[in-house]
């Protein structure tokens, strides 16, 4: 190995690393604030990149029907509610307008010439289509069980997390697919060539880590949302609702999910199992973090990408086992440092 194809694999390495980051920082952010392990943030992104290459050329999403399905249904559920009690007029303004959004991109989505849109509009539209499925997510399968044990969630996880694949593959088809560059140019590191895509996926990687710190700790939202990762029952005490944490959560992480397969959708072929993989190795690098830290997790996250870029080199067909075996000695470091067990609250 010579120092050009070092830094090759240092590209790729960090690439996937910042994805890694981001997937990491979902998993923990929806596992403090609501204790659930969310398996199917992979199926966000899956369903960000095929969303965005059926759009780029010009055949409809499909997804859209989805959205409107569910949407009814929690719409429904929301009526029945108020049926069962009184009616609250603000809570049925907010049925209404989001049977509205729906709708409406269900017009959108089949009166706009979707291949002609210039690219921004085509990321906002995939955007406005996958993100309200992560708080209708919540809604519909873990808000009713916001009190069960650990282990009901994550039963019911994977169960969405089965349904959201199959769902895959009956809207996407078992083709993979790839979306455009966001540029076609390259920048020159000495004697290697940087791709543009590359640098797109870190700058936005980091635009979007800076954004949900100054969120976190800037913002009434955000610091709502920390106090109910820190303490759910002192929270509640102080007014703060686990139903808007927990929807507000799923949102974040089905944005963050979508967007990162925007992003890595030039860069290689997704199918529509391919978010789980990717998602469990942002989830090796949550782990690094203990499921509660977040610098740790996204340098764990970086670490994973590095390893795994160079396992391609050194044994390409070990590279898989190489990362998940990562977890093996962090996992024996802090059962060995331990020394209490949190009880369910």
């Amino acid at each position: 190995m010579n120092l050009q194809i070092a830094t090759l694999l240092g590209q790729d390495g960090l690439t996937n690393g910042a994805i890694y980051a981001l997937l990491a920082l979902s998993i923990l952010l929806v596992f403090t604030v609501t204790r659930i392990l969310l398996i199917p943030l992979g199926e966000f992104v899956t369903f960000g990149a095929l969303t965005m290459a059926a759009i780029q050329m010009g055949k409809l999403p499909q997804l859209e029907w989805l959205l409107l399905g569910l949407t009814c249904i929690d719409c429904s559920l929301d009526l029945y509610q108020q049926a069962r009690s009184r009616f609250n007029r603000r809570k049925l303004q907010g049925v209404a307008l989001k049977l509205g959004y729906a709708a409406t991109l269900v017009i959108l989505v089949h009166t706009l010439p979707l291949a002609e849109l210039p690219m921004g509009a085509q990321i906002l539209l995939t955007l406005a289509l996958i993100v309200p499925l992560g708080p209708i997510m919540y809604r519909l399968f873990f808000q009713p069980l916001a009190d069960a044990p650990s282990l009901v969630l994550l039963i019911v996880s994977i169960a969405v997390h089965v349904s959201m694949v199959g769902t895959g593959l009956l809207l996407f088809g078992p083709e993979g697919a790839r979306t455009k560059p966001f540029s076609d140019s390259g920048f020159h590191l000495g004697s290697v060539m940087l791709k543009s895509q590359t640098l797109w996926v870190i700058l936005v990687s980091i635009f979007l880590i800076v954004t949900l710190f100054i969120a976190f700790e800037r913002t009434l939202y955000g610091k709502a949302l920390r106090a109910t990762a820190v303490n759910r029952m002192g929270a509640r005490l102080l007014g703060i609702s686990p139903v808007f944490a927990g929807k507000v959560t799923f949102a974040l992480a089905a944005f963050i999910g979508s967007a990162s397969g925007i992003l890595i959708a030039p860069i290689t072929t997704l199918y529509y199992d391919s978010g789980f993989i990717i998602s469990l190795k942002g989830f090796v690098g949550a782990i690094i973090g203990g499921l509660v830290s977040y610098p740790l997790a996204a340098i764990g996250s970086v670490a994973v990408g590095m390893v795994e870029a160079f396992s391609m080199f050194w044994a390409s067909g070990y590279k898989e086992i190489i990362v998940f075996t990562l977890i093996i000695p962090f996992l024996i470091w802090r059962s060995m440092t331990s020394h209490h067990v949190e009880d369910d609250e």
